[in-house]
């Protein structure tokens, strides 16, 4: 049996993980591959602290979790140690699928296979050489169990995901605005029938979360910086893949040509067992090493890009409130064409059209219900004095016009 570390966290302090499955689980060659990919993937364009990983994260969640079962257990909520070992098990490896930069190349590698899918396969596959011993912090993760809220700690709109996310992010990025009350929010937690809720001791600390969230996303994750040049980089990544299934010889680290060189799609991944092992091989540098690279190539829209990562040159971004007329998006082809002696294909790869929606509160997801001191419940949204439901909800949506300086 593997024997139990303290391990020594800037936001949380000290965490300590047992011995047993749980220390194997972090041991993983799976999941310390997370050391090496970001967790806000490009934001250090804009913020040079947002250096954390995906595996800091991982055990901060761990971390919430077991403060949560702690919480739970002394409210009366009763909680086997097999399904507080699994609740944990599984908060530790609900990222373990994502690849490089996080979010950013999800849905460029390859096509309509998510990280939630890779790391339930990952999962999967550390169960198979654990011999089971995790199957009930499956079930928990797929919410195939029978205690509903064990599932809402690790996926919902108040999970532990989430608590650290905001916090940790918030800490390295220095944007303090976004800091949230992960301790007075998990102490003020509790269960009625077999769903998460809130105390109504702790109302304002989920004020402060709503708010804090919709802070973080449009000051960090969607600044339009990273945005900028989370979508070159993505072009650029396109159009190596167009050179390499054409023929054209590129560097690249083994597994990353594996995913250059041929469509990827679900059935593909599903139905070819290397492609996990390839995948499972990615991290950040595998994509930092093959763009250093490329800088020397001698297509030019692919070195180009390839320039700009390198030496921080993003592209620069307008963000409109309605979408980007066609006159516009011509105008700026025709410039481009000309000022980059660009063919009509090729200057797609120069420029990037999104449209990006967010909002505070998916009322279509788990709610966020308050309890109250006699007994009545109330969802956040009609619990708070300060907050609506129709500004709650509401989608904000952004038009991202980003093109080659």
């Amino acid at each position: 049996m593997s024997v139990g570390k303290i391990i020594n966290d800037p936001v949380f302090g000290f965490i300590k993980v047992p011995g047993g499955p749980l220390m194997e689980i972090v041991d993983h060659p799976l999941m310390q591959r997370l050391r090496n990919i970001k967790q806000l993937g490009l934001a250090s364009v804009v913020y040079p602290g947002a250096q954390h990983t995906r595996f800091q994260h991982s055990l901060g969640a761990f971390h919430l979790m077991s403060e949560a079962v702690v919480t739970l257990s002394q409210k009366g909520i009763f909680i086997f140690d097999s399904e507080a070992e699994a609740v944990k098990a599984a908060i530790l490896m609900h990222d373990i699928g994502h690849g490089p930069f996080s979010h950013v190349l999800e849905h460029t590698l390859m096509e309509g296979v998510s990280h939630e899918d890779v790391s339930l396969m990952m999962m999967e596959k550390i169960n198979t050489e654990m011999n089971g011993c995790l199957n009930l912090a499956l079930n928990i993760f797929k919410d195939h169990y029978s205690k509903h809220f064990l599932h809402q700690l690790i996926s919902s709109q108040l999970d532990m995901d989430r608590l650290d996310y905001l916090r940790r992010d918030s800490f390295f990025t220095g944007v303090t605005e976004g800091n949230i009350g992960s301790a007075r929010i998990i102490k003020m937690l509790n269960v009625v029938d077999d769903n998460l809720v809130v105390d109504s001791k702790g109302i304002y600390s989920i004020e402060n979360y709503l708010t804090s969230r919709r802070l973080m996303y449009w000051q960090v994750y969607l600044h339009k910086t990273t945005v900028a040049t989370e979508k070159m980089l993505v072009n650029l990544l396109l159009r190596a893949k167009l050179l390499m299934q054409s023929g054209t010889p590129l560097f690249a680290t083994p597994s990353l040509q594996y995913f250059l060189t041929q469509p990827i799609d679900k059935a593909f991944f599903n139905s070819h067992p290397e492609a996990l092992e390839h995948y499972s091989r990615l991290d950040d540098t595998d994509i930092h090493c093959s763009i250093k690279e490329w800088v020397r190539s001698t297509d030019k829209v692919l070195s180009l890009l390839a320039s700009n990562v390198v030496a921080r040159r993003p592209f620069k971004v307008e963000v409109h409130e309605q979408p980007i007329d066609d006159e516009r998006l011509e105008n700026l082809e025709n410039q481009l064409m000309q000022t980059y002696g660009v063919s009509r294909e090729d200057v797609k790869y120069l420029y990037n059209v999104s449209k990006i929606e967010k909002d505070m509160y998916d009322i279509h997801e788990d709610h966020i219900t308050i309890l109250f001191k006699d007994g009545t419940m109330k969802d956040i949204a009609d619990a708070s004095e300060i907050l609506n439901v129709s500004l709650l909800s509401k989608k904000v949506s952004k038009y991202f016009l980003c093109y080659q300086r």
